[in-house]
């Protein structure tokens, strides 16, 4: 069961330079299009783990400990709290984390559109 979620750095276009302001400006709203609905995202990452309960002879103490469980990681907020998502949420958590990574991407890519539109002093 795949649990984290990767940030990479989200895959620019270098020829914004030599693109028609024309078709920067279409570009631009193509990828405002896609951002859609924006309410279900989470910025951080899925994680597992095992833990012990600490009664005198159970199995854990000894081996892996109990589990796994999923946890979830906020990227900015309260950093280093992991909040434990239940079993029938992870399918929920990892979808809402993975549409964080595409609108992230979109409004990067918006944003390097709109730097070259400020270069070109054609930002609208």
């Amino acid at each position: 069961m795949r649990l984290s979620c990767v940030m990479s750095p989200p895959k620019i276009p270098t020829d914004l330079g030599t693109t028609s302001t024309e078709d920067l400006l279409a570009r631009r709203r193509a990828l405002a299009g896609e951002i859609g609905d924006a309410q279900r995202v989470l910025a951080g990452s899925l994680v597992e783990q095992h833990r012990r309960c600490g009664r005198p002879g159970c199995s854990c103490a000894g081996g892996d400990g109990h589990g796994p469980y999923a946890y979830f990681s906020p990227r900015q907020i309260e950093k280093g709290r992991l909040r434990y998502v239940p079993a029938r949420l992870v399918a929920v958590v990892r979808r809402y984390l993975d549409r964080s990574v595409e609108v992230e991407a979109l409004l990067a890519e918006i944003s390097a559109i709109n730097v070259e539109l400020l270069a070109r002093r054609e930002l609208t």
